[in-house]
């Protein structure tokens, strides 16, 4: 694997390929979610050493649907690598940065709407599965993924 440097990003150096690998249906400016610009937000970026980023995630504050009055709670959102990327710990280490973020901003309930390709992935992470699966039109299957973080 080349040089990899994981940093925390701005929102628009997460857009592009937020888009492109997850909802490449929609345009660049539909794939800002709410939440995205919030003042606990935070986006981080895996860069190759080309300065590409090949990696990004996004984390908020954020209760799931199932424990509206979870506090605290943080929602992982648009995860996502290019796939020549894949299986090389890329995406291991962009979460690993997110985690991290959550932890030391205290920790607490760290949730995700999952891919079903992606459970494994987020299982090695510790992360379990809730509820039960359902399809996110034009996206695909989903199902909901969490791990309490300690701070």
């Amino acid at each position: 694997m080349e040089a990899l440097a994981v940093r925390r990003c701005r929102l628009d150096e997460v857009l592009g390929l937020r888009q492109s690998v997850l909802r490449p249906h929609q345009r660049v400016e539909e794939v800002v979610f709410e939440g995205d610009e919030g003042p606990k937000a935070a986006h981080f970026c895996a860069e190759d050493g080309h300065h590409a980023i090949v990696s990004v995630a996004s984390v908020l504050s954020e209760a799931p649907p199932w424990q509206p009055g979870a506090g605290p709670a943080w929602r992982l959102r648009a995860m996502a690598t290019l796939p020549q990327w894949r299986g090389q710990g890329v995406g291991s280490a962009v979460l690993a940065a997110a985690m991290a973020y959550v932890r030391a901003a205290g920790g607490g309930l760290f949730w995700c709407n999952a891919r079903l390709a992606a459970v494994g992935f987020y299982q090695r992470a510790g992360m379990a599965t809730i509820g039960e699966p359902w399809e996110l039109p034009l996206v695909g299957p989903h199902i909901a993924m969490w791990v309490v973080l300690d701070g």
